[in-house]
């Protein structure tokens, strides 16, 4: 999934805050009114072309559209952070990487979502692209002597 510029995450942000309900073109502009000086037009815009994105579906709502989220903001980071994978020639690596580098909170946060899973209690868990036994090896390479 391709990252939004910063004029459509902005706007996202508004849609994201607004929950199930969706917003307006207007309702939009009158949330950023205060922190930025856009024409309505732009909105409109904007929204219109993260429609097209498939990041908002839209329906009408009177003579205006009502704008709602195709996902969620997290489901949104979980892409980028998929596709930032994706991009690196060693998945295991980056893993390790990215698991080093969170706060404890965090790691505990992952080990509990992987014993849901099932995948740290030796469990069937979900399939990845790379064995266990990889993740394993690029683990090993990545401590300190």
């Amino acid at each position: 999934m391709k990252g939004l510029g910063e004029l459509e995450r902005t706007v996202m942000e508004v849609i994201w805050a607004r929950g199930d309900g969706g917003a307006t073109a207007r309702d939009v502009s009158r949330a950023l009114a205060n922190d930025r000086d856009l024409a309505h037009t732009t909105v409109m815009t904007v929204l219109d072309r993260l429609a097209k994105k498939n990041f908002l579906q839209r329906e009408r709502d009177g003579r205006a559209w009502r704008y709602r989220p195709v996902a969620s903001r997290e489901r949104y980071v979980t892409e980028l952070m998929l596709g930032a994978l994706d991009e690196t020639g060693d998945r295991g690596a980056a893993l390790v990487h990215f698991v080093q580098s969170v706060s404890d909170d965090e790691a505990a946060l992952i080990r509990r979502a992987l014993l849901d899973l099932g995948v740290a209690d030796g469990g069937p868990g979900r399939s990845s692209p790379q064995k266990q036994s990889d993740l394993t090896s690029a683990s090993a390479k990545e401590r300190p002597a």
